[in-house]
């Protein structure tokens, strides 16, 4: 990880990142494109403006406290993904993928901030997503804690426009205030073990499981399988991914979803 505080900012250099591969499909749904290569978006309470491309970009007033802190880890920053990129081009549909997309990575999020948003995305497409969580945040504020949304009804939510989904948020809400559900002992257990306890909340079901996992718990083993995800598997992986890529296959996940759903036409 290479940088340099510059006044207010920090200048990130890094090769193995584009915003437009990270920010805007479909990983994380509080960011909001401001410019050609530039978001504006949060990670729970703290903002961040972004910008640049081809290996460099800048983190608008951010000091270098906040960047360690919060938007290294977010960015995933200290994971070589040229190394994987190796690993994975051993195999033909994941080498096209990699190529295609070089520049994904993991948004590692808060487990809170991941559990809420991944129920939002039930059965849902990434610009309602983003609204309501957006009308979410907007309503209290900042991106409310467990307690908040615990005091919440079904009613009294009602201006998410979110349908069935709020009271899956409002049961996840129960749990976790309560300490039904503890995300930190979660994210501690083995990968099994913890998706079978997030799946103990109404409406997590092995996608949205898999995908806090993987994006708030940096549990890389975690394969969400959405409708994209089930096409490829059908196209390339008829007998299953290879299992030299088990361990990091969350974010093999990554590269052949946004290929699948990008890709030119043949």
């Amino acid at each position: 990880m290479k940088y340099e505080i510059s006044g207010n900012d920090i200048i990130l250099y890094e090769d193995d990142l584009a915003l437009d591969d990270v920010l805007d499909t479909g990983q994380a749904f509080r960011w909001d494109r401001i410019g050609e290569n530039a978001y504006f978006g949060y990670s729970l309470d703290c903002p961040l403006e972004i910008s640049g491309s081809d290996g460099k970009f800048v983190l608008k007033n951010t000091d270098e406290e906040v960047f360690l802190k919060v938007w290294a880890p977010y960015f995933d920053l200290e994971t070589d993904y040229s190394a994987l990129r190796k690993i994975y081009s051993k195999d033909a549909a994941l080498s096209a993928a990699c190529e295609f997309s070089r520049g994904i990575r993991l948004l590692r999020q808060d487990s809170w901030e991941a559990l809420v948003c991944f129920i939002f995305s039930s059965n849902n497409n990434i610009t309602r997503i983003k609204g309501i969580v957006a009308r979410l945040a907007e309503h209290y504020g900042k991106f409310p804690s467990p307690e908040q949304l615990a005091a919440e009804t079904e009613e009294s939510l009602g201006f998410l426009r979110s349908g069935f989904r709020a009271k899956y948020v409002l049961d996840a809400a129960k749990k976790v205030a309560s300490g039904e559900t503890d995300l930190k002992k979660i994210a501690e257990m083995p990968y099994e073990s913890a998706k079978a306890e997030l799946m103990k909340i109404k409406g997590v079901g092995p996608k949205v499981a898999d995908c806090v996992l993987l994006s708030g718990m940096y549990k890389t083993e975690a394969f969400p399988l959405d409708v994209w995800m089930k096409r490829v598997m059908e196209e390339y992986y008829k007998d299953g991914l290879p299992e030299e890529f088990y361990g990091t296959r969350g974010i093999a996940q990554l590269y052949l979803f946004n290929y699948i759903r990008k890709r030119p036409k043949q």
